[in-house]
C-alpha cells in the first residue's frame, strides 16, 4: 500500500496524446461529441461515464476514448478500472507500432522512443507509466518495479519521469523522517 502522502507524479496521459491528429485520427463526430459531453458532465459520475461508454460503442478501442476513460477512473479513484484501461492502451500502443503484445517483450531499438515528435511510441511509454503507477498504487508494487525498469529500458534519458517511481518503489517500508 502506497503511503497517504505520496503524492503522485504526473501519470496521466500526455496531453499532448489526447488532442493528437496521430491519436484522433478517424475518430466519428458521434465518439467526439460523447467524449467532449463527457467532460462537461464529468462532476456528474454516471452521466460522464455513460457518454464515455457510448463514445467506446461509437468507437471502440479508439486512442482518443481509450485515454478519456483512463482518465476519468483515475481521476475518479477508481484505480482498478483505470488499470484496466491501461493494460487496454498498451495493447493498442503496441499495435500501432508494430509491437509485441506483451510490453516486456518490447525492445528499444523496436521503435524511436526517445524522440519526442514519435507520437505513437510515446503513446507506449505513458501507457506503461500509467500501469506501473496503478500497480504500486493497488499494491502490486514487483509488478509496478518491472514496468518502471521497462520503462527506464525503453527511455533510458528518463523523459517522461519513470525514476520518480523507482524512487518511491525504493523508499518503501523505510521510516519516514
Amino acid at each position: 500500500m502506497m503511503p497517504d502522502t505520496f503524492v503522485s507524479p504526473q501519470v496521466e496521459i500526455n496531453e499532448a496524446l489526447v488532442t493528437s491528429a496521430l491519436l484522433g485520427r478517424g475518430l466519428p463526430s458521434e465518439a467526439e461529441h460523447h467524449l467532449w459531453e463527457a467532460g462537461l458532465s464529468y462532476h456528474l459520475d454516471d452521466i460522464a461515464e455513460h457518454h464515455l461508454r457510448e463514445a467506446e460503442a461509437v468507437a471502440p478501442g479508439h486512442a482518443a476514448v481509450l485515454i478519456g476513460l483512463y482518465r476519468f477512473y483515475f481521476y475518479k479513484g477508481r484505480l482498478a478500472e483505470a488499470l484496466d484501461v491501461a493494460r487496454r492502451c498498451l495493447l493498442k500502443a503496441a499495435h500501432e507500432n508494430g509491437l509485441p503484445a506483451d510490453w516486456r517483450r518490447v525492445r528499444a531499438e523496436d521503435a524511436e522512443f526517445g524522440r519526442y515528435e514519435n507520437i505513437l511510441a510515446r503513446f507506449l511509454l505513458f501507457s506503461l507509466k500509467g500501469y506501473a503507477y496503478l500497480q504500486m498504487r493497488l499494491g502490486q508494487t514487483e509488478e509496478g518495479r518491472i514496468a518502471v525498469q521497462k520503462l527506464l529500458e525503453l527511455d533510458p534519458t528518463d523523459k517522461i519521469g519513470a525514476k520518480v517511481l523507482l524512487g518511491v518503489l525504493d523508499r518503501m517500508g523505510q521510516d519516514d523522517e
